[in-house]
């Protein structure tokens, strides 16, 4: 910033101008500094420093939870090479904060919705009924520790027939996670202008999450911060798998503990679980009748 300062007293049309030597003493720098600023206003560095900066912005508006590290490792990822120190310097200068990192405050408002509350009855309450496949999808994240760290589910419920129709799991929580759930529940269902109803986590926000959500056709619905109530269809799947699997022994590794939600999910909560609301049927056996009803 004080680079132009020398060189507008010492050009030839100042009011009073004053050598480059007087003003680089007075202001603690050298004149070489100066005259190869000169030579080169931009750096490369500068320029490198401005595209890092402008994929950083990007990696944490698709994951507002991501910090520094993980920020570097998605630049790293995407070709970009830079420390995470340098990382962490341009972060600071333009204030990209993990949210989980930031001093809670008092008063502090939540993120804002990206989509209005679908399910919401006039009067009060939700409406966590569905006359058909695929007029409304719940999706939510869980969480369960293991010796060698936590473990992350997304699913996606069917609220017709309480059917999983897509989930995905892995070691880090970020909207890759919500999109590959997303991507695997339209792979497998082929929905069109279905409700998907969701809290207002960050990964559900994201940029990456809501792209893949207008891309397949799909409405976003969401419901109220820390109000339980306002997806409490899935949270009673998260509590069955709760009870059933996450909390019946000590998880020693991510390897176990993913091979046992599966098998569940698949094996037993869609074949072998009858369900009061189903008619006591399971939600595949509920499908199957209803397919071959439909079809005859």
């Amino acid at each position: 910033m004080t680079y132009p300062l020398v060189r507008d007293l010492a050009a030839a049309d100042a009011p009073v101008r004053v050598p480059v030597a007087v003003t680089c003493r007075v202001l603690g720098f050298s004149r070489q500094a100066y005259y190869q600023w000169l030579a080169e206003p931009v750096s490369q560095r500068d320029v490198q420093d401005a595209y890092l900066t402008n994929a950083a912005i990007d990696a944490h508006a698709d994951d507002p939870e991501f910090g520094y590290r993980l920020v570097a490792d998605e630049l790293r990822a995407a070709g970009h090479h830079a420390s995470d120190n340098r990382v962490w310097r341009l972060c600071r200068d333009q204030r990209i904060f993990s949210t989980h990192s930031r001093k809670r405050e008092l008063g502090r408002r939540p993120g804002p919705p990206v989509h209005d509350d679908l399910l919401k009855r006039p009067g009060g309450g939700r409406n966590f009924t569905a006359s058909a496949p695929n007029r409304v999808w719940l999706t939510d994240i869980t969480e369960h520790p293991t010796a060698e760290g936590k473990l992350y589910l997304c699913a996606i419920k069917d609220l017709w027939s309480n059917r999983i129709v897509g989930y995905s799991i892995d070691s880090r929580m970020t909207s890759d996670l919500a999109v590959a759930a997303l991507q695997h529940a339209v792979a497998v269902r082929e929905p069109g202008g279905t409700i998907v109803h969701s809290d207002r986590g960050s990964q559900f926000r994201s940029r990456k999450y809501v792209t893949t959500l207008h891309q397949a056709g799909l409405t976003g619905s969401m419901g109220r911060v820390g109000a339980c109530g306002d997806n409490a269809a899935m949270e009673s799947f998260f509590a069955l798998l709760q009870k059933n699997v996450l909390n019946r022994r000590r998880w020693t590794t991510r390897h176990q503990l993913k091979l046992a939600i599966v098998t569940w999910i698949e094996a037993t909560y869609h074949r072998r679980r009858r369900q009061t609301r189903l008619g006591r049927l399971t939600p595949i056996e509920f499908e199957t009748i209803y397919t071959t009803t439909h079809a005859a």
